[in-house]
This record gives structure tokens, sequence and C-alpha cells, in this order.
């Protein structure tokens, strides 16, 4: 899910399978604010993955994020529960505004709210923390 998904008809982004994963729809709202908020005050494109994810996971995480419309001016978040792994993946341009040691603690955050039971808090946490980080659109 990214914050620039098209919202259905009633106004709340879905895609196929979504319902399926891990959130509840109330989870799922809140996620799509974070994304939309962190997308809109960064002018970066963040998204989340959650699912396994191949060896080496690093790489898979990657693939992913380069499948994205605009690479170099987005952040990935790959998060996999049953792996019990957590990537950030950012390109040239949010690379530039969020330093390694900037996601990692980011990840830090997120890996302690997962250890606590709150996957889509830790995840939200975690994408206002990077939001953060990048600061406003315009620091390229």
């Amino acid at each position: 899910m990214t914050g620039g998904d098209k919202p259905a008809e009633g106004g709340t982004a879905v895609r196929t399978g979504v319902l399926d994963g891990p959130f509840n729809t109330r989870q799922l709202l809140r996620l799509d604010e974070a994304l939309r908020v962190a997308d809109r005050s960064t002018g970066l494109t963040f998204s989340v993955y959650i699912g396994d994810l191949d060896e080496p996971v690093r790489g898979h995480a990657e693939k992913l994020h380069a499948q994205l419309a605009d690479p170099d001016r987005s952040v990935l978040v790959a998060v996999s529960p049953n792996q019990r792994v957590l990537e950030i993946v950012t390109g040239a341009v949010a690379r530039k505004r969020i330093l390694d040691r900037e996601a990692k603690l980011a990840a830090l955050s997120m890996v302690a709210a997962f250890g606590g039971g709150d996957l889509a808090g830790g995840v939200i946490s975690g994408l206002d923390q990077l939001a953060t980080h990048a600061g406003r659109s315009g620091r390229d």
C-alpha cells in the first residue's frame, strides 16, 4: 500500500487481498492516513509491504522498491512478521534526506513496538519518524 493509492468508491484506498492481511479496518485506515501525511509533508512517496520476503531479504526488498512508480523519491518499509525481518529501502533522492542512522533509529522504534505485539502502531510510528527526518518537501 502506498500513500498514492487511488481511493475506492467509499473514499478508502483498498487493494485486493489487503483485508486478508494482519490489519483490521481501523488499522488500515490509520496506516493509509500515515502514508498520506508522510507523502504530503515530505514530497516523497512512502510505501509499506507486509509479507514474506525471499532470501536474500534485502535484495527482495530492493526489488520491490525498484518496482515503485518513482523509486528515486520513494521509501519502502518492508516487514516480514513470520521471518522477524524489517528492511527500509530509500531511493537516491530520499537517501539524501533520510540518513542511514535515522532509518536505523526508526527501525529500532518499530521493532520495539512489534515486540510488544503492535504491528500497525510500529509501522505508523516508523513512518512518522522517517517523514520527520526527511523534513518538508523542497529539501532535496
